[in-house]
């Protein structure tokens, strides 16, 4: 009698540990990744370092030094390489993934701010906010190919998503200057809100929002007749905007109204909003489910919100100052694992499981840091 008792223990705990096991691999899939796939985040400090962070072991591998005033980073699409621009020593730069060695530095001028790639990944654009110009770079040749004049501080470029436009926002000129993409020429200029420093464009092509972090209004363009249509009144200053996959909806996030305003893409009414915490200052939306996570700069936390019926989830708490938000990229369509979220002032990088919401760990940066890219290769 005692061992048939021994065999159902054993049994049942084989079946605890299999259970056990499935959670590990649901939890933890990128420990299991296929052989000779990597995944990293890389993270800037205000001093011009990149940490690099092994996402399977989660833990910091490589500091790497670039530049002061990393201003944007980006992953290629198509290259296993980390583009980014340094305002501070005005050039964009090319972190190799697999050396984490910087392998280019292309000089483009004082203050370069953002960096954008073609819908094809074959050139990567952006300006230098003193001497006024765009920059288009050919990333197989790791050259600039093409420049052109704009108007006063240009600080932003972004290719429309049929590759046809080129949208620079100027901000001290308060216009959005509309560029042939492949050649940069110059087609036109539209007058927007002052001090411009950021556009949203529809998977159409046909519209771009333009927001002012420094104006309680948003500016409509009407792109297919480089014209403006709206100047629609916030609730307060905008800190981030996003599309919704769909197009359907643009939603602004302002900490001064302390949540969203909806807004309806094709008829640009602003539609209702939602209160979501102390300070939202940005937020992200994942792309296969109908879920947004807002991060709450001053009450730490990141709040995931079901965007289609509007409710809030339960808070995560994170560390001090949350800001920059980013998805792991997955194998074969998978959906993301984790959300990556970076808290400025207490410099680590949270790690969110996106299956439970839950604060899986907490990772050492350094002082201060910024930007963000994940790479899988």
């Amino acid at each position: 009698m005692p061992h048939r008792k021994n065999f159902r223990a054993y049994f049942v705990l084989s079946i605890l540990l299999v259970l056990a096991a499935v959670v590990l691999l649901r939890e933890h899939r990128p420990s299991f990744l296929r052989p000779g796939l990597h995944l990293n985040a890389y993270v800037s400090t205000i001093d011009g370092n990149i940490t690099v962070v092994d996402l399977v072991s989660l833990h910091p591998i490589q500091k790497i030094f670039v530049a002061p005033g990393i201003a944007d980073m980006r992953e290629h699409a198509k290259r296993d390489e980390i583009w980014g621009v340094s305002s501070a020593a005005g050039f964009v730069f090319i972190l190799d993934t697999h050396s984490n060695q910087v392998v280019a530095r292309i000089q483009t001028g004082p203050l370069p701010y953002s960096l954008d790639f073609s819908a094809d990944s074959r050139r990567a654009y952006t300006t230098s906010a003193t001497t006024n110009q765009v920059f288009a770079i050919d990333c197989d040749l790791r050259t600039i190919v093409g420049r052109a004049p704009t108007e006063a501080e240009p600080i932003q470029a972004r290719v429309t998503p049929d590759s046809k436009f080129l949208l620079v926002v100027n901000r001290r000129a308060s216009t959005l200057g509309i560029y042939d993409a492949p050649t940069l020429r110059h087609l036109n200029s539209v007058p927007v809100i002052p001090q411009p420093d950021e556009v949203a464009i529809t998977q159409d092509s046909a519209t771009a929002f333009v927001m002012s972090r420094a104006q309680n209004r948003l500016s409509v363009v009407d792109l297919k007749r480089s014209m403006l249509v709206a100047n629609l009144e916030l609730a307060g200053k905008p800190s981030a905007m996003l599309l919704k996959p769909d197009g359907g909806e643009l939603y602004v996030i302002s900490p001064e109204a302390h949540g969203l305003q909806a807004i309806d893409t094709w008829t640009h009414e602003v539609g209702d909003s939602m209160l979501l915490g102390s300070e939202p200052s940005n937020a992200i939306i994942d792309p296969d489910a109908a879920e947004m996570y807002v991060a709450d700069r001053a009450a730490a936390r990141v709040m995931p919100l079901d965007y289609i019926n509007r409710r809030l989830g339960r808070p995560i708490n994170v560390g001090a100052e949350p800001a920059v938000m980013r998805f792991d990229p997955s194998e074969s369509g998978a959906k993301a694992t984790m959300l990556l979220v970076v808290n400025e002032s207490s410099g680590d990088l949270a790690i969110i499981r996106t299956r439970t919401d839950s604060l899986l760990t907490m990772i050492p940066i350094g002082t201060h840091p910024q930007r963000l890219a994940v790479k899988l290769f």
